[in-house]
């Protein structure tokens, strides 16, 4: 994978933290203070997926963009397909919080909800990713900051150059 410059990488796991945080608050929120209803479980699904995601970027922010969309499309699915077997009935009976993060029902709804909240925030992601905040969206560095490859051959990343 093409060196990112390591500033990036911090800023890039800081606000997926940040904005991990507060998918979790807005998540919580929705469940304890809105009624029941489609959109309701809708807006949750998103949120799950966002989690999902965010987390994935937290944990590992040098990840190339379409593995972090992979991985969260995948372990969302996982999720809802594994409430088939009724095994996250069971456990969110004996430990209501469970239903949090495995759910309880398998609905095919929620598995489109997944894919396109996660394409979203993908999307998003590569937008921010592109404004320089964060670095390319694809591992390697974007047109307006680009890495002085000399020095990452001596092992000390050197600032962008800006004289273009």
């Amino acid at each position: 994978m093409t060196p990112v410059l390591p500033g990036r990488v911090g800023r890039r796991r800081i606000g997926a933290a940040i904005a991990l945080l507060a998918v979790i608050v807005a998540g919580l929120l929705t469940h304890l203070l809105v009624p029941g209803s489609a959109a309701t479980d809708i807006a949750g699904d998103a949120l799950y997926a966002a989690a999902a995601y965010l987390a994935i970027v937290v944990l590992a922010p040098r990840l190339r963009l379409l593995t972090v969309a992979c991985l969260a499309a995948v372990w969302c699915i996982a999720v809802e397909l594994f409430q088939l077997t009724g095994v996250p009935l069971a456990v969110g009976a004996r430990f209501s919080p469970a239903f949090l993060v495995l759910g309880s029902t398998f609905a095919v709804r929620d598995l489109v909800v997944y894919v396109v909240a996660v394409a979203a925030l993908a999307a998003g992601d590569a937008a921010v990713l592109r404004s320089g905040v964060g670095g390319s969206p694809w591992g390697g560095e974007t047109p307006e900051s680009p890495v002085d490859r000399t020095s990452l051959d001596a092992g000390v990343a050197q600032p962008p150059r800006r004289d273009r």
